[in-house]
This record gives C-alpha cells, sequence and structure tokens, in this order.
C-alpha cells in the first residue's frame, strides 16, 4: 500500500466499515505520540497506547510492534516510516481492531503520529452514505486500494437508475431521497453479504463482487435481479413510482486487468447499456473503449469546429401545394471536419447536446441562416431547426432577437422546428418561451409530428403554427393504415387552424396524394435535394421558370 502525502482533501480518516455493520458506538479517540528516528516512542499520551494495544512503561519501537500485530501489512508499515514525507496508513486484521495513523514528518528526525482506533462493530460515519446506510466514494477508494494488492478475482458492477432525474423534477427531492433509501433495501437484498455496496452520489450505485473462477457469470446473475427488482413499482407517500436501472460490469481478468481500470471499464459498459435503450446490463468489451477514444477524439475535433470555420449550412426547398409554389427553405448543418471529412450530423448533434457545444452551434446556425435569407427574394422564409438543449437556455429568446437585428430578417421570415422532447422537459418554461418567440411574430413548427408522444395536449396548449409530418409516414410504403394516420394529421391541423408540410417527399405519387389529402406544404427529393447558399439563386430562377411554364400551359 503506497502511503500518499497529506493534503486538506486528503485528511486522517477513521476505518472503513465492515461490510453489513451498523453506524453506532462511542465517538473515535484520537491519540498522539513522537517517536525518534527508529520509530522508538519518546512522548505519547495515554491514549496512544490504548490504541496500539501496548503498555506505557514498555520503551518500544511502534513500527516493529505494528508490524508485529499486523503481519500481513509489514510492507505498508516499514514504507511509511521510511517515508521523508506526511502519510497515512490503514491496518486491518480479521482478528484485531482496525487502526488509521498519520505520521507527520518533523524537525530533528522526530515524527508526530496520530492515531484512530475504533473497537470492533463499530465504524465512523466518513465511509458510509448518510442518507442511504450503504458506503460511499472514500469506501471504494479505501478497498480498491487494497484490493491492488489481491490476487482475487473483482467484479464492479455500476448501475444507474433510469428516469429518477423526472421523479426529482416532478415530484421534489424529498420523494426523491425516500426513493434511494427503497433502491438501497433492495440492493442489499438482492446481493449478498460480503459484496461491497457503495452509493457514489446522485442516482449512481456499485457493488464490488467477489466469486471465485465464476465472478463474471455471477456478476451477471446479480445485474439481471437488480434490473428486475428495480423495474418493479415504488411506493412512496401515496406514489407508486415506476423507473428501471442500467448496469455496466467490469470484472478483472476479463479484459480488464488492473484495479485502475475497473471503474473506467464498468462506466464505459454502463454508458453502452443507456444507449442500448435502458432497463439492461452489458459486460465491458474492448470495442467500447475503442468506441470511448473514437467519440473523445470527436469531442476534440468538435470543439474546434466553430473555430476553424468547417461548418457551412444547406438549404432544402419547400414549397406550397398543390400550386407548387416555393415559400421558403429549411436551413441544414453540414460539418466539413479537416480530419474526418464530412461528419453526418446524426454523428455529431448527439455529441455537440451532451457536451454543451450546441448551445454555440446552434447560435452560428441561427444568425447565419438569418444572415443569409436576409439576401433572398422577401417572400421567402428560413426554417431553423433548434435543439432542446439550446432552446431551454435563458439566453435562447436573446440569441433569437440579435440575429434577427443584426441580419436585418423580418421576423414572420423565420421559423423555429422544435421537436416533442422541449415541451416534456420543462413545460411552463417551454410555453414561456414560445409565447415570447410567437410575439416576436416569429413562426413555430412541432418537427417530427406523430413518432414521439403525439400528446393532443402539446397543440391545445402551445403557441405552434404549423405540424411537420415525419417522413417515415411519407417515405415508406403507403399501407391504408398510414395513409389513415396521414389524413388524420392533416385534418387536425387544419381544424386547429395549424399548417401541415409533409417531409421525405420522394415522388411525384407522393406529393399527389398528399396534395389531394389537403397537406398544405412539403419538402423532399422530389422538389430538390439541399443546396449550397450559392445555388440558390439558380434553383429559385428554374423553379420560377417553370412554374410560370405550368401555368401557361394549362
Amino acid at each position: 500500500m503506497s502511503a500518499p502525502p497529506h493534503s486538506p482533501d486528503n485528511q486522517f480518516p477513521a476505518t472503513a466499515p465492515l461490510p453489513g455493520a451498523t453506524v453506532s458506538g462511542p465517538p473515535l479517540e484520537i491519540a498522539v505520540a513522537f517517536v525518534d528516528q527508529a520509530a522508538t516512542i519518546c512522548h505519547a499520551n495515554a491514549a496512544f497506547y490504548t490504541a496500539i494495544q501496548a503498555s506505557p512503561e514498555s520503551k518500544l519501537s511502534v513500527a516493529k510492534h505494528l508490524v508485529a500485530d499486523y503481519p500481513n501489512q509489514q510492507k505498508d508499515i516499514e514504507a511509511v516510516f521510511a517515508a521523508s514525507t506526511s502519510a497515512q496508513l490503514h491496518l486491518r486484521e480479521t482478528d484485531k481492531r482496525a487502526l488509521q495513523l498519520l505520521v507527520h514528518a518533523t524537525e530533528a528526525g522526530q515524527r508526530l503520529i496520530q492515531a484512530t482506533n475504533v473497537a470492533d462493530g463499530n465504524q465512523d460515519t466518513v465511509y458510509t452514505d448518510p442518507l442511504t446506510g450503504l458506503g460511499n466514494r472514500r469506501l471504494l477508494d479505501r478497498i480498491l486500494k487494497e484490493s491492488r494488492q489481491s490476487s482475487k478475482l473483482l467484479a464492479m458492477i455500476m448501475m444507474d437508475l433510469d428516469r429518477f432525474k423526472q421523479i426529482n423534477d416532478t415530484l421534489g427531492h424529498g420523494i426523491g431521497d425516500k426513493l434511494l433509501q427503497l433502491v438501497a433495501k433492495r440492493m442489499k437484498r438482492t446481493t449478498r453479504a460480503k459484496d461491497i455496496t457503495v452509493r457514489l452520489g446522485g442516482d449512481e450505485f456499485i457493488i464490488l463482487h467477489e466469486a471465485g473462477d465464476n465472478t463474471n457469470q455471477s456478476a451477471k446473475d446479480i445485474a439481471a435481479r437488480l434490473v428486475d427488482v428495480m423495474a418493479r413499482p415504488f411506493l412512496v407517500d401515496g406514489h407508486q413510482l415506476n423507473i428501471g436501472a442500467s448496469i455496466g460490469i467490469s470484472t478483472l481478468n476479463d479484459n480488464t486487468h488492473s484495479v485502475d481500470d475497473l471503474m473506467r471499464h464498468a462506466d464505459l459498459a454502463l454508458y453502452a447499456a443507456k444507449n442500448a435503450g435502458r432497463g439492461n446490463y452489458l459486460v465491458f468489451t474492448e470495442s467500447m473503449e475503442q468506441k470511448a477514444i473514437a467519440r473523445r477524439d470527436l469531442e476534440i475535433h468538435l470543439r474546434r469546429a466553430l473555430r476553424m470555420k468547417e461548418f457551412e449550412l444547406v438549404y432544402q426547398p419547400q414549397v406550397d401545394m398543390p400550386a407548387g409554389e416555393l415559400t421558403g427553405f429549411e436551413a441544414l448543418i453540414r460539418w466539413n471536419s479537416s480530419f474526418r471529412g464530412m461528419v453526418p450530423p446524426d454523428d455529431f448533434i448527439p455529441v455537440a447536446e451532451e457536451t454543451g457545444e450546441i448551445i454555440a452551434i446552434g447560435s452560428w446556425v441561427l444568425e447565419t441562416a438569418c444572415r443569409e435569407a436576409a439576401s433572398w427574394n422577401n417572400h421567402l422564409a428560413v426554417a431553423v431547426n433548434v435543439s432542446p438543449v439550446q432552446f431551454l437556455t435563458d439566453t435562447f429568446v436573446d440569441t433569437i432577437s440579435r440575429a434577427l437585428l443584426n441580419s436585418g430578417l423580418a421576423p414572420e421570415r423565420l421559423e423555429i422546428e422544435i421537436t416533442e422532447s422541449i415541451l416534456i422537459s420543462k413545460p411552463e418554461k417551454a410555453h414561456q418561451q414560445l409565447t415570447t418567440i410567437r410575439d416576436m411574430g416569429v413562426g413555430i413548427a412541432m418537427d417530427d409530428f406523430g413518432t414521439g408522444y403525439s400528446s393532443l395536449s402539446y397543440l391545445n396548449n402551445f403557441p405552434i403554427s404549423k405540424i411537420k409530418i415525419d417522413r417515415a409516414f411519407v417515405s415508406t410504403e403507403q399501407t391504408p393504415k398510414t395513409k389513415a394516420l396521414v389524413d388524420a394529421i392533416i385534418t387536425l391541423g387544419a381544424s386547429l387552424g395549424m399548417k401541415t408540410l409533409a417531409e421525405g417527399v420522394e415522388t411525384a405519387e407522393q406529393f399527389s396524394q398528399l396534395s389531394s389529402s389537403g397537406c398544405i406544404a412539403a419538402q423532399g427529393y422530389h422538389i430538390s435535394r439541399p443546396l449550397k447558399a450559392q445555388d440558390l439563386d439558380h434553383f429559385v430562377n428554374e423553379h420560377t421558370a417553370s412554374q410560370s411554364a405550368s401555368r401557361t400551359s394549362r
């Protein structure tokens, strides 16, 4: 065991708890002694002799006395007393009381020793999570540190609760805390007495599990049981709460070869489990680490992209139906990375949202789209997709105002496109933001309608001016059921006084069918693929000429 230097964040801790013990007993007694270069006591108080279980009359070497009592930690003891800097030491034998030492270096070769002794059956709360009674991060760190010198197989089971944040946000932290206490009880019933169960913080938990040669399989068995029990309803103060759990597992000697990597690999497996749909568990594989490296590389390049001017906007035309007249364009972002080439939006937008880069990127998109749209014919509008992360910031409305002011674009020529997730996460703030934006004269479109919750209350309660029918209903084979759904959305929009726009229109047949059903507008490859800004004038002229020729022929 190495001896870390003394620092404010590494204060002399009390002993770690024994698994299954309860927090009780008298306060810990701190004892002090001065020793010479040979670790022989020069002066000590009575509490120190009691702590190391020695007679005050004896002239003894503290180091030798401790080696005799804790022979399995001889190297640790000798290293601490040989060190030239302050160091701390945790001593424990199964048949002895746990002892904690902090050894200070002093002048003239003397050393000051502080000792903390905990009687059997007691533990200090420094290693206990006060809310759940489980172990805490300090306990985990201590156990892992001691495990570095052990050849035993060890598995780490890392669990994160699904949908816990919604409980805190909607019912309050008091209900959330009681839920965490019930989660801890279920964990203790699901694991073995000798498993170390720790709450890292928030709704993250870790189980250290050892089961000989079958550690990997037994860890998966525990994970499967945890997923099952966490999916069962909890009852808290009359509320039935349904959450769930995602779990990542890493096991020593199973693609994880050091204790230092154990937590990192478990965290990667947990991340993969969440991305796989939550409510399941995954065991770490080397491919997860490769993906993590690739993602970190993507993050680094993404942070530089805006500064390096690697983003550009392309514009997909939107036309009025059935006349086919051009009404505007939807702005779509493209990233041409100098390191990676063209990166699809589906690859980098989620990363930008998770890292917070989407706020700066989204502001750039709005400002650029408004500036470029200001040079178009006065009747053409521009639609801009807005990330929920950016929309819910306190500065988003100001970002729109600034983009309009700097560009000179009329507010009615700008439309923002939002998804239902914005309305679900923070409905009150979303309503306030949308009302302010509507009052500015900016249009608001509900994007991807029909693929999420599609609650009619959203259309009734929020100031939405347009419904965009998702391409999934348009570009797939038209069955009677699909057509009925599309017709219902179009009828709904008309009855509420909202425009409907169909995305993903790829054929003349789709265009004609949607038009005959009463859809107001469309966009898709049948009309045009997304165009670079410098190609818009040519497209507008050609489209206008085509429409004029069509009207003349009729």
